[in-house]
């Protein structure tokens, strides 16, 4: 046995338990970041810090290293799947309180293309930031995404595309935003392997996010300033 296996979460002051819910969920242990958040919720924690301050917290650390090459996909899976069973404990307690959300975004595969890793990724990342997201997953027709930004009211629009052959058809949905005169009312980010800013730009998108992590920058940026443009 080695000092590690010993820790015992609820011996562990407030401070220490969210330092090792860091580690944990760095490491992707799903079980002990649960426990780690009824701990927290027994000791009279409020929700919502419990998301900013120990899952937010935790899962920027992770954003940073996958960021800078530390990390790796599986890894950073591993760990979002960690974060999501903390959220489940906390999303119903989270709606009670009325908590402040940073965002909400809705993200889909485009058309003809079935890829869903990277768009994965970055919903889970997104969630891990404190967004609400709403995923299409793959194949999506412009119909699709317009009935989900009538419905869910997203701040923000991500398309993901991994094939050559399926990249323009973004353009197709943001022409088609364009024509409905509802382009404005949305940020637009568009991501996948094939990919570059140049694209991005070209059909009309805010921004081009590379990976994951740059797409959690990127929205965090653009709902900011969304949001200071309404104050002003």
């Amino acid at each position: 046995m080695s000092d590690e296996d010993e820790i015992i979460l609820s011996e562990l002051d407030d401070e220490e338990l969210v330092q090792q819910m860091f580690d944990d969920l760095y490491d992707g242990l799903k079980e002990e970041i649960e426990e780690g958040v009824n701990i927290l919720l027994e000791r009279g924690w409020q929700p919502y810090d419990i998301l900013t301050k120990a899952l937010v917290g935790g899962m920027t650390i992770v954003g940073y290293d996958f960021r800078d090459g530390i990390l790796f996909v599986p890894e950073v899976l591993l760990a979002a799947n960690a974060m999501k069973g903390g959220m489940a404990i906390l999303k119903p307690l989270l709606a009670e309180t009325g908590a402040p959300r940073v965002g909400k975004m809705v993200i889909g595969t485009v058309k003809g293309d079935i890829h869903d890793i990277g768009k994965n990724l970055v919903g889970m990342m997104m969630e891990g930031a404190g967004f609400e997201v709403v995923d299409l997953g793959i194949n999506n027709a412009v119909e699709k995404y317009m009935e989900a930004l009538e419905t869910e009211a997203p701040d923000i629009l991500g398309m993901s595309a991994l094939l050559t052959t399926t990249m323009p058809y973004m353009k197709v949905v943001i022409d088609t935003m364009v024509e409905q005169g509802v382009r404005d009312d949305y940020i637009v980010l568009v991501g996948g392997a094939p990919l570059n800013e140049e694209f991005g730009k070209a059909i009309g998108a805010d921004a081009y996010c590379r990976d994951a992590a740059v797409a959690v920058e990127t929205a965090k940026e653009w709902v900011g300033r969304k949001h200071n443009q309404k104050t002003a």
